[in-house]
């Protein structure tokens, strides 16, 4: 084949591979922008779409949670405060044995499954990776914010467990656990604007205020947060400054009685690295 021969030939190639490409990108935009995908949780994704995104999944975890080294094996007491933490914070979605999911977990698209089997297809580093994280576009929550580290791998542990487990016996657990208080998180002496951000998300803040450099619907029930610095005052009053808004993100009804923003239960140390990335300029 002749030089000029070749060049005609990729010239071709690329030419044909331009045109797959923009009608790829014109059909997806249609699809995208015709409203055509059906985004109802009565409408399930397709077999070959959640056994895809499953793989993804499986993967990605399996990646991430492959240098996390897991504690001594749990020990009973440690088993039952992971029953009931499982009892106060899971059982909505993933149902345990005897006792079915929430309407909440029933309903979710893709369904979130019991646990029962949950240590056959994990290992110990990896439930608590999943715990500790989250699955982004699966309603599975990260933990981070909520429980502390020692929690997390308290109910990895339990998790470890549960497939040996009868309903008698996971009553019994929940029995022996009784009310099980969250373990307090440990609080960091000096703020920190990359933590900030995280926390920015973990406690659905952007879900009412749209926030420079954090992914979040184009929402207007709050005031948008950028060029927070160069304000003189926040909340209606309060001097700019780390302390005062810091306040305003723990306390937003005591500062200011009829505002609509509502207590989120932020800790001090996570108000902190709040106002530490908001105020930067």
């Amino acid at each position: 084949m002749t030089t000029s021969r070749r060049r005609l030939v990729a010239l071709t190639v690329a030419a044909t591979l331009a045109v797959l490409a923009a009608l790829g990108a014109t059909g997806g935009a249609l699809v995208l922008y015709g409203g055509f995908y059906n985004v109802a949780s009565t409408r399930p994704h397709f077999q070959w779409v959640h056994s895809l995104l499953e793989i993804g999944m499986q993967q990605s975890v399996r990646r991430h949670a492959r240098d996390i080294v897991p504690p001594a094996s749990a020990s009973p007491a440690t088993i039952a405060r992971g029953a009931g933490l499982y009892r106060d914070n899971c059982v909505v979605c993933h149902g345990a044995p005897g006792v079915a999911q929430g309407d909440i977990g029933q309903s979710m698209q893709p369904v979130p499954g019991p646990l029962a089997d949950a240590a056959r297809r994990w290992r110990p580093n990896e439930l608590y990776w999943i715990t500790r994280h989250g699955i982004k576009m699966s309603g599975m929550p990260a933990w981070e914010y909520h429980l502390s580290d020692q929690d997390i791998w308290t109910v990895a542990g339990f998790l470890v467990a549960l497939p040996a487990l009868s309903p008698g016996a996971y009553a019994a657990l929940i029995e022996q656990a009784g009310p099980t208080q969250r373990a307090a998180r440990p609080e960091h002496a000096t703020a920190n604007a990359e933590r900030g951000r995280l926390a920015l998300t973990q406690y659905a803040c952007n879900a009412c205020h749209v926030i420079p450099g954090v992914t979040g619907p184009d929402t207007m029930v709050g005031p948008p947060l950028r060029d927070l610095h160069a304000r003189q005052y926040i909340a209606g009053g309060l001097p700019n400054n780390a302390a005062s808004l810091t306040q305003w993100i723990r306390e937003p009804q005591r500062v200011r009685p009829q505002s609509a923003m509502p207590a989120m239960g932020v800790t001090e140390s996570d108000a902190r690295d709040i106002a530490a990335y908001l105020l930067q300029p």
